[in-house]
């Protein structure tokens, strides 16, 4: 061809020939100038908004067909080098319609997002992958980073208390930092059993919440319902929490740090008598001195701060993010405090064209807190104690009163120490490959470790040793190791067939090994403080058998799960779904002929909105019907219940030999298996006035089966009087409501709202069956004195919460107690029997409701949240002991003058103490400011200010009327006076 050419050339002309070289001259000219255009790179930058011009942050902007990639600032700033004015840049972002768009020959590119369609295609993590919203048939809630609680948080669970509706998260000891949170969802599920959801921390289910800190949380998603939670078997009965953490992204280095200070102020005071009320009751005593203990117990200096700095970037083929953070927490009391620092590395890496994918994770928290401070009974030695005693005799010892109950706190937070040293570790890694298109096949390992040390000592002076131990010191050593190690495979396969037809299916193996060792030694005697718990071998108790023995203990228990399960997703042109659930699980918690179960769940969805005959309605945007059915099971029981496992007795000689005796400890229960839930769910999603109003309503009904618990054995065949066995049953009925809407957005000022609202109803459907019987379950001790017996009582067929008391009908002539009888007649203390009980009250709140607003005006942002819980009785025990004037010596509360004065009569439990104890809080306001600064070294900067349990209403005259409301011991407020309190923060955000 190339000679042919040539030929060719030769035969033309010389003008020809002129002309000929001419126009290629000007064709390579032209050719050469594009190429040198295509080939220089340019930086490109832009603003990001949304459709209604609001600046949207952390947007993902990607040059198509790389690696290289940023993301949008606060203000919804971005920059980025481009190769080439024909470069494509795409933007994507969790709920917006993804858009690529050509970089051109300008410098600047500015987006405007538009939603998808009710933010539909935002992705919701379900148990063992992820689903789009528009595809969930199951009763799942997700709570993104940026709608969680602001200011300081005890707990990771504080960043979403209000904000699911049916899930309660309660802080029976207020701000306490080392106090945990009670958790339960949609209404109580065991009698013995576990009630708290299963957390599910990056794969790992059980995770540690101590690894956890607000600014590495990416969302949390809590699967609600059974055909929701069933893929997570015997332990999903009180549902499921996922928490899933920030990861690394491809993109330029980022660095971010936030930081705060908070102070906490308490909230409401007890009102005592003063020390002039005080010495005119009966039986006080004056001690000539004027002392405040309840504000010596306050630590008056209090802050607590926080500190958080991440870095993260890399490529689409490998990224990264780690964090490492440092928390003092103090509480309102004195030696209240809690101090961890600690670490998160996340890599993510693609190899093999993409097909093979590998995620590392690994979590460290080291922590040190003082657990001696913060008791709730030095609370209520200050209300108690004699105001006219002073802290110190003469001889400057400590001066110990001698009424009911009494001790000097003061002397027991300077004579005594209590602390707890914790080290948490966790590490797993995903190995993901893509064997052919749409089959994956994953390995996912996981281990975690938990382990503290304890240490106690008390004074040789100390109150405790000088009545225990002879006047000789106490110190107490002990430490605990928990492990879980954490093996599953799973294998996914996903295909459309003929575009109508998507289909996604999952199968998978689960192994999990959990172990816990304890050990400790104590021992008294010391004849000195030299050495506190450091030299335990120097106590005398070891060679004097006059003082109490030393202690020496260890232990060890371990359990296994494995489980196999799979689930089926179908779509059908996108508006009919269905799926379904089986896992077959074993347990080594139950018996021999039950360690295996099968836990199935089905659901189905139908986009209503997607029928043409919804077309022409404009106002609705989504409209999808729910209804799912699941069974689930509940293994949170002690171990080793199904088996005979021997206890030591006494010690006797023989032959001149020291003798060991052992003997069973339980009855054996081979049949022994998990309690089951199975639960009906209906709902509706909807999304409503483009976009503009939008929620769901859950209506739900569930039923747990084979109830464990203790009842009577007969004796033979069994050698022990109980067994632990399956009898009974709990039904809970409820409604759900969550609505978001957003009334006002313009350029400059946007108003969201967000409101959830839900109803539940407990039932003990059973108790007995044929085999074993009981009458009825008490719960709820009332403190001495008194012996006033148990505040709740549950019958079978009757509702759960029940306060059983005398009823009220007032005082005679001299101050005693006047109740009605069973009968309507009216006899005092003395003449009320059993029978004169009745129901007064429950303590569990029939409706949970929350309400959130956020304003934002330029760059400054507010945010009002309320919650509140309504429809329920306290029993106010506090009144009861304190507000009685038969309390003296000790000192009362001043309502022994006014609500109580005709009061005459040692305490009884009746209607009198109960109050109502329904609330709505002001919880948490939140005012920032984002500062727009022009430098390219800051991206963001963001300071806000942030106050909580803020205002409370209440008819309550308690302290707090957010009390227990978990399980079966609810609404009792008990005599210990740790303060409520509300707390102040100010902090800042900022990248760069």
């Amino acid at each position: 061809m190339f000679s042919k050419i040539v030929v060719v050339q030769l035969k033309l002309s010389h003008m020809e020939k002129k002309k000929l070289l001419c126009k290629m001259g000007a064709l390579m000219s032209l050719l050469f100038m594009s190429l040198s255009a295509l080939s220089q790179s340019k930086v490109v930058s832009g603003k990001i908004t949304g459709a209604e011009n609001q600046p949207l942050p952390n947007v993902s902007v990607q040059i198509k067909g790389t690696t290289k990639g940023t993301q949008s600032d606060l203000n919804g700033l971005y920059r980025i080098e481009v190769p080439s004015a024909s470069s494509v840049l795409v933007f994507s972002a969790v709920g917006f319609a993804r858009q690529e768009l050509p970089v051109g020959s300008g410098t600047t590119l500015d987006v405007t997002m538009q939603l998808s369609s009710s933010s539909l295609e935002g992705v919701v993590v379900v148990g063992y992958g992820t689903q789009k919203r528009k595809e969930v048939t199951a009763a799942v809630a997700t709570v993104k980073s940026e709608d969680f609680n602001q200011g300081g948080v005890r707990s990771p669970l504080d960043l979403i208390q209000g904000k699911v509706a049916g899930l309660s998260l309660t802080r029976t000891n207020g701000n306490n930092p080392n106090s945990g949170v009670s958790i339960q969802l949609r209404g109580v599920t065991s009698l013995t059993g576990s009630i708290a959801p299963l957390i599910v921390i990056d794969g790992i289910p059980g995770g540690n919440l101590d690894l956890l800190q607000m600014d590495d949380i990416e969302s949390f998603d809590v699967l609600k319902d059974g055909s929701a939670a069933a893929i997570y078997g015997t332990r999903a009965n009180g549902g499921v929490i996922i928490i899933t953490t920030k990861k690394g992204k491809a993109g330029d280095p980022r660095y971010e740090y936030n930081t705060y200070v908070q102070r906490e102020l308490i909230d409401k005071k007890p009102e005592i008598l003063s020390p002039e009320e005080y010495i005119e009751m009966p039986k006080a005593v004056d001690l000539n001195d004027r002392t405040d203990i309840y504000a010596m117990l306050i630590d008056k200096q209090n802050i607590s701060q926080y500190h958080n700095f991440s870095a993260s970037g890399g490529t689409a083929k490998s990224n990264y993010r780690a964090s490492l953070y440092f928390r003092d927490a103090n509480g309102i009391a004195i030696r209240n405090t809690k101090r961890e620092y600690g670490g998160r590395l996340n890599i993510n890496q693609r190899g093999l064209q993409d097909k093979l994918t590998l995620q590392v994770n690994l979590a460290a928290n080291f922590n040190k807190a003082d657990l001696l401070g913060g008791s709730s009974g030095d609370f209520e030695q200050a209300v108690q104690r004699n105001p006219t005693a002073p802290v110190f005799n003469q001889d400057g010892t400590y001066l110990e009163t001698n009424a009911f109950n009494n001790y000097n706190p003061i002397a027991r937070l300077h004579q005594e120490l209590s602390e707890r040293e914790q080290q948490t570790f966790s590490g797993d890694a995903r190995l993901t490959l893509e064997i052919i298109k749409g089959l994956k096949v994953s390995a996912f390992g996981a281990m975690v470790r938990d382990g503290w040390n304890d240490r106690q000592y008390r004074l040789k002076a100390s109150r405790s040793s000088m009545q225990s131990y002879n006047g000789g010191g106490y110190a107490y050593k002990g430490n605990q190791q928990d492990m879980s190690r954490t093996f599953e495979t799973i294998a996914e396969y996903s295909r459309a067939v003929a575009v109508d037809h998507v289909m996604g299916l999952i199968g998978g193996y689960s192994y999990q090994y959990n172990s816990v060792e304890t050990f400790s030694v104590s021992n008294n005697g010391f004849l000195t403080d030299v050495f506190q718990d450091w030299n335990m071998g120097n106590g005398t108790a070891i060679r004097n058998t006059l003082l109490p023995a030393p202690g020496i203990s260890s232990f060890k228990e371990d359990n296994t799960l494995i489980a196999f399960f799979g689930r089926l997703n179908y779509a059908f042109r996108g508006k009919y779904l269905a799926q379904f659930i089986l896992r077959r699980e074993g347990s080594s918690r139950f018996g021999a002929n039950n360690k295996w179960g099968n836990f199935p769940a089905v659901s189905a969805g139908w986009v209503i909105s997607d029928e043409s005959f919804m077309k022409d309605i404009r106002q609705i945007d989504n409209l999808k019907l729910r209804i799912g059915y699941g069974v689930t099971g509940n293994q949170g029981i002690p171990n080793y219940q199904s088996l005979v496992t021997l206890s030591t007795g006494g010690n006797y000689i023989q032959n001149g030999v020291w003798m060991q005796t052992f003997g069973p400890s339980r009855n054996p229960n081979p049949d022994l298996r998990w309690e089951k839930k199975k639960e009906l769910n209906v709902g509706i999603d909807f999304a409503l006035l483009n976009n503009r109003l939008g929620g769901a309503i859950d209506l739900y009904s569930r039923k747990t089966e084979d109830l464990l618990y203790s009842y009577n054995a007969p004796q033979p065949p069994y050698i022990l009087t109980t067994l632990y066995t399956n009898v009974g049953s709990i039904s809970n009925k409820g409604i759900e409501l969550t609505l978001s809407a957003v009334p006002i957005r313009n350029n400059n000022f946007s108003w969201n709202v967000d409101a959830t609202w839900n109803y539940q109803k407990n039932k003990m459907s059973s108790l007995s069956n044929q085999f074993y019987k009981v009458d009825r379950l008490e719960f709820g001790g009332l403190p001495s004195p008194g012996n006033l017996g148990n505040a709740i009582r549950v019958f079978e067929g009757g509702p759960i919460g029940d306060f059983w008391g005398y009823r009220f009908a007032g005082f005679d002539d001299q101050g005693k107690w006047i109740f009605y009888k069973k009968d309507g007649a009216k006899a005092g203390a003395g003449a009320m029997s059993d029978d004169d009980r009745v129901v007064i009250g429950n303590g569990i709140p029939k409706y949970m409701v929350s309400l959130t607003n956020q304003f934002k005006y330029k760059n400054f942002d507010l945010t009002l949240f309320f919650r509140g819980k309504l429809g329920y009785d306290l029993l106010n025990t506090k009144e009861m002991y304190f507000g009685n004037i038969n309390w003296s010596p000790n000192n009362m509360l001043r309502t022994v003058l006014s609500k109580h004065a005709q009061l005459n009569e040692s305490p009884q439990y009746s209607n009198y103490y109960l109050e109502p104890g329904g609330f709505i809080k002001l919880d948490n306001v939140t005012l920032g400011y984002t500062v727009k600064l022009k430098t390219s070294y800051i991206r963001n900067l963001y300071l806000y200010v942030t106050g909580r349990n803020l205002i409370t209403f209440t008819r309550y005259n308690g302290l707090d009327p957010e009390l227990e409301d978990t399980g079966f011991t609810t609404g009792i407020d008990n005599r210990g006076f740790y303060p409520r309190t509300k707390s102040l923060a100010a902090g800042l955000r900022v990248g760069f």
